[in-house]
């Protein structure tokens, strides 16, 4: 058998939302996501693929992009991906204790925007501007549930994550061409600009603009124009 053959999905692929041994939040966004004729936990080569809708392969992730790293690489050389990331915008947080009752209640004071979207993409450099990758961001409200851990300090109570779960989706952006990333870069941001420049155009912290500005220059939207004592100046490409 060929590499191109082994690539080829089996034929008694699943037709249900495979859900054994699969974290609720995960399994909600598959749901979510969910159309028509979708197949789910789909055989490809040595890979399981999240959902398979006609010829585009759906990964979904919830955690860190790093270790798809590989697996994305080898599929995308036969088949076009859609990586689809959850972006918390707002966590509600619920304290049980060992009984299972709660005992607190509250809102994480952080919040995410679409803008975060570019944080779980640096891992992935190598594959940006590829042709046959795109990246959904989804917007959404969860729940975390958690528990007192198994060891504590004597000062406090340390807690662990034990579930999250689905509240809401807010919005969704597919992003399938490098230019369509640049609609993070507000308008009003003159060219040629630094990182230091975007960050306070963004109103993020700069670590957050070189990060942007990374992965803009990776997929070819951002041409370095000039390297500076402050930092490279970047302009558009498109």
């Amino acid at each position: 058998m060929s590499y191109a053959d082994a690539m080829e999905p089996t034929p008694k692929a699943a037709s249900h939302i495979g859900t054994l041994n699969e974290k609720a939040l995960h399994a909600q966004l598959k749901q979510w996501l969910a159309e028509p004729g979708d197949r789910f936990e789909v055989p490809v080569g040595r890979h399981v693929i999240d959902i398979m809708r006609d010829t585009l392969l759906i990964e979904v992730q919830t955690g860190s992009t790093a270790p798809l790293r590989g697996k994305l690489k080898r599929l995308l050389a036969h088949h076009p991906i859609r990586l689809v990331i959850p972006i918390v915008r707002e966590k509600t947080i619920i304290r049980l204790d060992e009984g299972g009752r709660i005992v607190g209640s509250r809102r994480s004071p952080k919040r995410g925007a679409m803008i975060d979207i570019f944080h779980p993409l640096t891992s992935l450099r190598e594959l940006l501007g590829d042709s046959n990758f795109s990246v959904e961001g989804i917007l959404v409200d969860i729940q975390e549930i958690r528990r007192p851990a198994a060891t504590r300090t004597r000062r406090r109570q340390d807690w662990e994550v034990k579930e999250r779960s689905l509240l809401g989706v807010c919005d969704r952006v597919c992003f399938s061409h490098p230019g369509d990333y640049l609609a993070i870069i507000p308008p009003t941001l003159e060219a040629p600009f630094n990182t230091a420049d975007l960050a306070l155009a963004i109103g993020r912290p700069r670590r957050i603009a070189q990060q942007i500005a990374y992965c803009l220059r990776e997929m070819g939207a951002l041409s370095v124009v000039e390297r500076r004592r402050d930092g490279l100046r970047y302009v558009k490409s498109f």
